[in-house]
């Protein structure tokens, strides 16, 4: 039985980009920048305060676009760890292959 789920097959940093190659054979090579740009984590994204309001008082600490690991998380996603030690976002596979559609290198 063919599987019809694409997963990451393999990732690797070259240059200032994210270069992945994906199950169904696509290869996408991500900006670093954009990537950041589009981190998912909750303090990038304007996490909301106790009265809904969205913070957005980190969002100008994403200016280091340094990548210091990157970690599978389980079968769904990309765990990165930047250079200035933010690592609280985890890109899923699908969010990856939707910045890859978008990034310009």
């Amino acid at each position: 039985m063919k599987s019809d789920i694409i997963y990451l097959k393999s990732c690797d940093l070259i240059g200032s980009s994210l270069a992945v190659i994906w199950s169904d054979g696509l290869e996408n090579f991500i900006d670093l920048s954009f990537l950041r740009k589009n981190c998912p984590c909750a303090i990038c994204q304007g996490e909301s305060d106790v009265f809904g309001k969205p913070d957005f008082r980190f969002s100008e600490v994403a200016k280091n676009n340094e990548i210091s690991s990157l970690d599978l998380v389980g079968s769904y996603g990309l765990k990165i760890v930047w250079k200035d030690l933010h690592q609280s976002g985890i890109y899923s596979f699908a969010l990856l292959r939707k910045l890859g559609k978008h990034s310009v290198c």
